[in-house]
């Protein structure tokens, strides 16, 4: 199963972690602005910079406060990641690719659709949104789980998983990026009791606290948590688990095929890579570079996962 069937899948998936990623990176934004609410327009400014939105964010009028940002980010039809945007491609993206799911995936996407398009109906209040992005998140757990319960372990699901683990550790990359721009303003705060705070916010927004808490116990150093979302591979949303799973599901579909990628020998050197890493050699080189430079290679390896199984053809 090449082209525009696949494809359909990885984009689904794909679709489908972004409006969960991106609520979470509107939960990261959220917490920290309100932590620092003498700079609260530099924070959100940050959140929209992290997304790589500047610009469509502007040209849309936006203003660097809470509801300009989180709206943006939610529900706002010029902005093609938006939550209520990206629903509606995974939505299309499914029903394009019905045949290839159980019915109750796609039941579990039909539902989200309807759901997160009632909820983002109207712009959303500041004491209405930890409510609306959890709701996003329970969403995107009921799809997750229909197909990990439902789906045969098959070429369609690795698919799947491809989309779906490469969106997340572009997101992960990106939240962590976020405490980089916090801090640009004010590195003083370094070490202190707002910066410790900042990160356990990130450790939240990754839904990773409770799993860093049973492994470190009161441990908050930030050199453990950025450990913990880079190089962990138990953490499922750590970027080396990640990158294991990808390369794991494309060998799986080289195996399917009969053929060996590309994609598949540049997953391996980017896990290769990561697993030789140690958390001080990342800080050595800077967060911030090291986060740049995973981002792109990340965003490579899903154009050669399309070139390889001609998505566009």
């Amino acid at each position: 199963m090449l082209g525009k069937t696949a494809g359909g899948l990885f984009w689904m998936y794909r679709y489908l972690e972004r409006a969960e990623n991106t609520a979470r990176l509107a939960d990261a934004g959220f917490r920290i602005a309100l932590t620092r609410s003498d700079h609260a327009e530099d924070e959100w400014a940050s959140i929209i910079d992290t997304a790589s939105a500047r610009k469509a964010f502007l040209d849309a009028g936006g203003k660097f406060d809470g509801p300009s940002v989180i709206n943006f980010l939610l529900r706002d039809p010029a902005n093609r990641s938006s939550v209520i945007s990206v629903t509606e491609a995974a939505r299309n993206n499914a029903r394009l690719v019905r045949t290839a799911l159980t019915r109750e995936v796609w039941e579990a996407v039909n539902e989200t659709w309807m759901t997160l398009k009632a909820a983002l109906a109207r712009p959303v209040r500041e004491t209405d949104l930890p409510d609306v992005l959890t709701l996003i998140r329970n969403q995107s757990a009921l799809v997750r789980g229909a197909t990990v319960g439902t789906m045969l372990r098959n070429d369609i699901y690795n698919f799947a998983r491809v989309g779906t683990f490469v969106e997340r550790s572009d997101n992960i990359a990106r939240i962590l990026d976020v405490k980089y721009y916090v801090l640009l303003p004010s590195v003083q705060l370094v070490g202190t009791t707002l910066d410790n705070v900042q990160w356990e916010t990130i450790l939240r927004a990754a839904s990773a606290e409770r799993s860093f808490r049973w492994l470190y116990g009161g441990e908050t150093r930030p050199l453990t948590i950025a450990d913990f979302l880079i190089l962990d591979r138990r953490m499922p949303r750590s970027l080396l688990y990640c990158l294991r799973k990808i390369a794991g599901n494309l060998g799986h579909l080289c195996t399917d095929y009969g053929v060996r990628r590309p994609s598949l020998d540049y997953a391996l050197s980017l896990r290769d890579e990561l697993e030789e890493l140690t958390i001080d050699q990342v800080m050595e080189r800077g967060l911030h570079e090291f986060l740049t430079k995973f981002i792109q290679s990340n965003n490579a390896l899903a154009a050669l996962v399309e070139e390889d199984f001609r998505f566009n053809r």
